[in-house]
């Protein structure tokens, strides 16, 4: 059974975003979260150590789609890694047009780290043979590892840096060289944090009267990292979350990538991104981002899932009562 979470922005005067939480039961459970939404130019941070990295040239991408647009030199600060991760647009009433207007605001400062190592390019699931300062990383805890990285010195804490992580079994220091899925930003980004999975309640033994009547444990399968729109701060009055840009952290497999977002809002880039509404379905693997004004209530998306798996249950139970494959009874 799939699980289906929507998406809005928070009002202004939200501080936290609120947390989806999947429960391991059949039923779906939806959550809302509203964006509040200056654009902060990013400094990259300067490294004492040679840049290795290999760069591959603009002209190597593919090029030419009827969802692609142009982006005017404003949008640079945007285009260093939406152009190696396409957003699908899926827009069947108007072409997608790139037009957007230009915020000033707060630089991110760029502090040079004495202890910053690069892990871009090195090998996945490779033991480091040294320990790493805790304090100077988002360490983010989830059932089967604790992900670590880099934060960088920021008032609201919400800064990472994408090109330092470490993933750790749990509370221990054996710190790993994590899985890299997709092309990570070479730059600071702010990110509001959320997770999803689910509380595993336990009963009591039942000769164990005196022992205590359920315990509750919260075990966190994945983590949602969304980008702040154009990196502004949470108390900017025009602040807004970025869902095309979405990194997924995963518990199982020890890795982060980034979410493949399909937008079917008609008006594409050049839509009121305050009116936006993500559903996250299939176990966080699938997004989508759809206009807020045809959301569906939890009950109703409830009710047509389980009508869907009542008829497959109905079906292969029918199927070895008969001599025919399919029947007509629906």
């Amino acid at each position: 059974m799939s699980a289906t979470v929507l998406l809005l922005p928070p009002p202004p005067s939200l501080q936290k975003l609120p947390i989806f939480l999947p429960t391991p039961s059949p039923h779906l459970i939806t959550t809302s979260i509203k964006p509040k939404t200056s654009l902060r130019p990013i400094l990259k941070p300067i490294s004492s150590r040679p840049d290795f990295r290999a760069w591959a040239d603009d002209g190597d991408g593919d090029s030419g789609g009827p969802d692609e647009y142009d982006m005017d030199e404003d949008e640079v600060e945007e285009v260093d890694n939406k152009k190696d991760f396409d957003v699908d647009y899926d827009t069947t009433t108007s072409a997608v047009i790139a037009a957007s207007a230009v915020d000033g605001g707060d630089d991110i400062v760029a502090v040079q780290s004495k202890s910053f190592i690069s892990t871009q390019g090195w090998d996945s699931e490779k033991i480091v043979d040294y320990r790493i300062n805790e304090e100077e990383f988002h360490k983010i805890c989830l059932f089967d590892c604790d992900f670590f990285i880099r934060k960088p010195p920021d008032p609201d804490d919400d800064v990472f840096d994408f090109r330092e992580m470490y993933v750790t079994p749990p509370d221990t220091d054996i710190y790993t060289i994590p899985r890299v899925l997709a092309p990570m930003p070479e730059k600071y980004i702010r990110c509001a944090k959320s997770d999803y999975g689910c509380y595993n309640v336990t009963e009591p033994p039942i000769d164990a009267p005196r022992d205590p009547l359920y315990k509750s444990e919260r075990e966190v399968f994945k983590v949602f990292l969304t980008k702040h729109y154009r990196n502004r701060r949470s108390d900017d009055p025009e602040f807004m979350l970025d869902f095309e840009e979405i990194y997924i952290i995963d518990s199982k497999t020890k890795s982060i990538t980034r979410a493949k977002v399909v937008v079917t809002v008609p008006e594409g880039k050049n839509r009121d991104r305050k009116n936006d509404l993500l559903v996250i379905r299939d176990n966080g693997n699938s997004f989508k981002i759809i206009p807020s004004d045809q959301r569906e209530s939890p009950t109703s998306v409830i009710e047509r899932e389980e009508w869907s798996k009542t008829r497959q249950d109905m079906e292969r139970h029918l199927s070895k009562l008969r001599d025919f494959s399919v029947s007509n009874w629906f």
